[in-house]
């Protein structure tokens, strides 16, 4: 029998519980370490090059044009950094545009499920944003400094907009347009011309929607869109059009055979967007009979379409399927509300256990880094990060004590209900990222960053060196270091004779080392702690 002092959780969740969950998903991990992933740390570094040169207009990566994506995420990364750099550091007031964009794209695909199920508005809401919120992919992403981040929100605010064209035809299409126009401002053109599709589509398909209001909402949102969607293709061709024409096909050139795509993106599917798809794929079964309702048309036909989108233009990035959790949770929200209780207790029962055991690791390895028991839990920590101290702070300490304690009220007071088991998910997920980014975050962070690295060099190159070249770096070291140290590095050249740098940076493996040739002096060999498949030399060429 349960304490009557303890009143159980009220289901479907209420807006301050879905709130505080939103918070308490998004807050742990923005601030408090450096960039570490490759998408982080390059955005941050974009962001880092806007700041230093002014130039708005053409993103840039240590020095040199980054076309991958249009700069509309940077632009808002750095007015965060602006406004709040100077309390928090660059990095982390950058990070909170990722921050802005999840809570974003939580409210929007909450108004887009109400919309969905009118009969059922709170439970199905509630039930998407729970199911965004517990994506499995979004947990570490929704944490980096990423343009995608943009584009989810972007395209859940976009459903939100279509699936409310009925009403207020000509201002829904306005916002549906600028939504799309934001996702290719923010990633380019596969998000907008995914739910362009959908929306065209859709007006076509589903009878309720064949009426003059149609012509309202697209044409609407076709001039929002257009609009918006030009404004800095148009500032770039003017300022250099031969970047113009190059970002135009990078981002409209496929990368990779479509079928490894689409085979590499079904298998990244199946966990990054756990426990949405398989309620998505109920939903879609028990509904069949109701295709063509928009409320079901949309987002299936917009997961549909979004799969081969992807995986037609590439490349094998886990990132990309981000584009598929905002249908996947408004079909996943229908799947909730028709559940059999058979199937929902295993959800229920699965995440419980499992999210209660990895947190119960987390805990046992932090106890182990404090107070070096058990010794073998703690050992295993020291190697993995040679030289780092663990250091007790108070503050994170309370808060992953809070979400434990958080984590089993919901546990032991939570009444059977169909959103009980989406609802203990998306707290088990909570509580699993924020008692990593609390307990665990210092010690991550040591092994993860590469300022050590870029101090290490920038020690032993002159302030007269010149150019820098280099060979094996990826974009995210060129990013880091040019980031934490300002060292900024161009391609080796390949021609015979005298270099066109005199200093060289080589990444490489710690057990081989290829030395540029016999006029190369090394003059450092440095890597991150407890790095064992990364090495970065620097050499010299000439005497001296």
């Amino acid at each position: 029998m349960l304490p009557p002092q303890f009143p159980r959780v009220q289901l479907p969740p209420s807006h301050a519980f879905l709130i505080g969950l939103a918070l308490a998903f998004v807050a742990p991990g923005l601030v408090g370490h450096d960039p570490w992933r490759a998408f982080d740390v390059i955005a941050i570094e974009i962001a880092h090059q806007m700041h230093l040169t002014g130039d708005w207009v053409v993103p840039r990566l240590a020095g040199q044009a980054w076309l991958d994506d249009p700069p509309l995420y940077h632009w808002l990364a750095l007015a965060f950094a602006k406004v709040f750099g100077w309390l928090l550091g660059f990095h982390n007031a950058v990070r909170l545009a990722s921050g802005a964009a999840v809570l974003a794209a939580l409210w929007f695909v909450y108004l887009a499920a109400r919309r969905c199920e009118p009969n059922e508005p709170r439970t199905a809401g509630a039930s998407a944003t729970l199911l965004l919120a517990g994506a499995v992919g979004l947990i570490v992403h929704a944490h980096e400094a990423v343009p995608d981040l943009l584009t989810l929100a972007a395209s859940c605010a976009a459903l939100a907009f279509l699936l409310g064209s009925r009403d207020q035809p000509v201002n829904n299409g306005l916002a549906f347009g600028a939504s799309l126009g934001v996702a290719f401002l923010a990633t380019g053109p596969v998000a907008p011309a995914v739910l362009g599709s959908v929306g065209l589509l859709a007006h076509a398909v589903c009878g309720e929607w064949r009426n003059a209001k149609a012509l309202r909402f697209l044409g609407a949102a076709a001039g929002a869109f257009a609009l918006l969607a030009v404004s800095w293709p148009i500032a770039l061709y003017l300022r250099a059009p031969d970047l113009a024409q190059a970002w135009w096909y990078g981002a409209t050139h496929t990368r990779g055979d479509f079928g490894d795509n689409l085979r590499y993106y079904v298998s990244t599917a199946s966990w990054f967007a756990w426990p949405a798809w398989p309620l998505a794929l109920w939903a879609a079964w028990t509904l069949r009979r109701e295709w063509r309702a928009p409320r079901l048309f949309v987002p299936l036909a917009t997961a549909l379409f979004a799969l081969p989108a992807i995986a037609f233009l590439g490349p094998q990035q886990d990132i990309n399927t981000l584009l598929l959790l905002a249908p996947l949770a408004l079909l996943g929200a229908h799947g909730v509300l028709r559940l059999r209780r058979g199937a929902a207790n295993a959800l229920d029962w699965f995440g419980v256990m499992t999210f209660s055991f990895f947190a119960g690791l987390i805990w046992l390895g932090y106890v182990a880094m404090m107070t070096g028991l058990p010794p073998r839990v703690a050992n295993n920590f020291a190697k993995s990060a040679p030289g780092f101290v663990p250091q007790f702070e108070p503050l994170p300490f309370c808060v992953a004590l809070a979400l434990t304690l958080a984590w089993l009220y919901l546990a032991f007071y939570t009444p059977r209900a169909p959103s009980r088991g989406v609802t203990r998910w998306a707290a088990g997920v909570t509580l699993l990222w924020g008692c990593f980014a609390t307990l665990w975050l210092p010690w991550a962070d040591h092994l993860k960053s590469y300022r050590s690295v870029a101090l290490q060099l920038k020690s032993t190159i002159p302030v007269s060196a010149g150019c820098i070249a280099e060979t094996g770096l990826g974009e995210a070291q060129r990013a880091a270091f040019s980031y934490h140290a300002g060292i900024r590095t161009e391609p080796r050249q390949s021609a015979p004779g005298a270099p066109n740098c005199r200093y060289l940076i080589v990444k490489g493996n710690p057990r081989q080392e290829t030395t540029p040739g016999p006029d190369w002096r090394k003059l450092a060999d440095v890597g991150r702690p407890g790095d064992k498949g990364e090495r970065y030399r620097l050499y010299r060429y000439g005497p001296g």
